[in-house]
């Protein structure tokens, strides 16, 4: 019973130290007061209202939708002929180019941004714009990589094999054969990358700049000028759409198998 007692115990903490934040964040966002605080004063939804009517919000929004979208796009279109000449054929320095393609995951955010911005935007005049996107990108890669990679391992060789005695061409049997069944893998590997990117915040708050912000720059911007509820309920929103994703995700593709 003791030992059985202290795991329920240890279960429940560690709950209430992963779920609490949230909790509070979401009861913040219903508080009917003008600040934010925590035991909400009332219960009221105009907060969540006020989120849709802020436009900065909607334009950041924007800004992260189409880099968390076609950044990863991006990424799964370099990544995934990078998985396959990995798998299916003995890359010299393979070990090598997997480290290098991981390096945006080792090496903290805030340096790739730091970096990015001191000595590339500054001394070329390279676009503020076109800097984020590249992060971005950069960023998921590794995630498009490895997903896709674990997919591609679990591939028989031999499916491809026959499609080429049979007189298909290299392209032939990776479009009509190997695509077809790692569509899941590939599938899991965008989402992964589109939650990423879309929460990206070290490098996103260096590669900012006037009229061009992500979502969760434009939120800690907001909060410098404003202390009410509102980015409380805009937080609660993402947390939801980023649960809802991963949770589909693992129902209608079974995430858990790629990662």
């Amino acid at each position: 019973m003791n030992s059985r007692l202290a795991t329920w115990v240890i279960l429940g903490i560690t709950l209430t130290f992963l779920i609490g934040p949230f909790l509070i964040i979401i009861a913040a966002s219903l508080s009917a007061g003008n600040n934010l605080a925590f035991p909400p004063q009332g219960i009221s939804l105009k907060w969540f209202i006020k989120v849709f009517q802020i436009e900065s919000f909607r334009a950041s929004f924007g800004v992260s939708m189409f880099l968390a979208i076609f950044g990863t796009f991006t990424a799964l279109v370099l990544g995934v002929p990078a998985s396959y000449a990995m798998t299916r054929y003995k890359v010299p320095g393979a070990e090598t180019v997997r480290l290098i393609v991981s390096s945006p995951i080792i090496v903290p955010g805030i340096i790739v941004g730091l970096a990015l911005l001191r000595y590339l935007v500054i001394p070329t005049g390279f676009g503020i714009g076109p800097a984020l996107f590249l992060a971005h990108t950069a960023l998921v890669l590794p995630y498009a990589v490895r997903v896709v990679s674990a997919s591609m391992e679990n591939l028989r060789v031999d499916m491809e094999e026959a499609a080429l005695l049979l007189g298909c061409s290299r392209f032939g049997a990776f479009r009509r054969v190997v695509l077809p069944n790692i569509r899941g893998g590939v599938l899991a590997a965008f989402i992964l990358g589109f939650v990423t990117s879309f929460n990206q915040v070290p490098v996103s708050l260096f590669l900012s700049g006037p009229g061009l912000r992500t979502l969760p720059i434009d939120m800690m911007a907001y909060m410098e000028i404003n202390y009410d509820p509102s980015v409380a309920a805009l937080s609660s929103l993402l947390a939801f759409m980023s649960i809802g994703i991963i949770f589909a995700a693992e129902k209608f593709l079974g995430l858990s198998k790629y990662v």
